[in-house]
């Protein structure tokens, strides 16, 4: 009976596939967790540029657009896959280029850093007037990297926790005025 046994074969295949279909599930989900940040990033780095569009042209200062339809518009433009909930929309001015100092999506703490201004307030007021710089700055907290330890894309020091996206630009408004 045991030399029998020996020789066999008849579960090598289930076997074999037991071994593979470990590693390859994990290939896979980690292809669609991937696959999913970098639809998220680039949908941030769209949303943040044609929103912006409305301050490069003056359009947000002539038509006194608020901070809350400023990032509203972001959030817009990004798509349906963003929750506006977790995002920080930073609106930074100066004269020339090198004063222009972009601030961290993180503070020191380690939590997000908040929206510039206050809904009701004019973004005007933070992206300065015609021919200055402007460097406008989108933070988002994408919780569904929590789902996907195992890519450790999270902010904590283990790569556990929600993952920060940030998407940016930088120009020299028109000089609409």
């Amino acid at each position: 009976m045991p030399r029998r046994l020996l020789h066999d074969d008849g579960g090598a295949a289930a076997i074999e596939f037991a071994l593979v279909a470990l590693p390859f599930l994990l290939f896979i989900l980690g292809l669609l967790g991937m696959g999913l940040y970098y639809l998220a990033g680039t949908s941030l780095e769209y949303g943040v540029e044609a929103a912006a569009r409305k301050i490069r042209t003056g359009e947000a200062e002539k038509g006194a657009m608020t901070v809350g339809q400023f990032r509203n518009l972001v959030c817009q433009s990004a798509g349906v896959a963003i929750d506006c909930g977790n995002m920080s929309v930073i609106v930074q001015h100066e004269d020339t280029w090198g004063e222009l100092k972009p601030q961290s999506c993180l503070d020191k703490d380690n939590n997000m850093s908040a929206s510039t201004g206050t809904t009701g307030e004019q973004v005007s007021k933070y992206s300065g007037s015609a021919g200055q710089v402007v460097l406008v700055t989108l933070c988002y907290r994408w919780d569904m990297a929590e789902n996907f330890k195992f890519l450790k894309l999270g902010s904590g020091t283990d790569g556990s926790g929600p993952a920060i996206i940030q998407a940016a630009t930088a120009f020299k408004s028109e000089p609409y005025n």
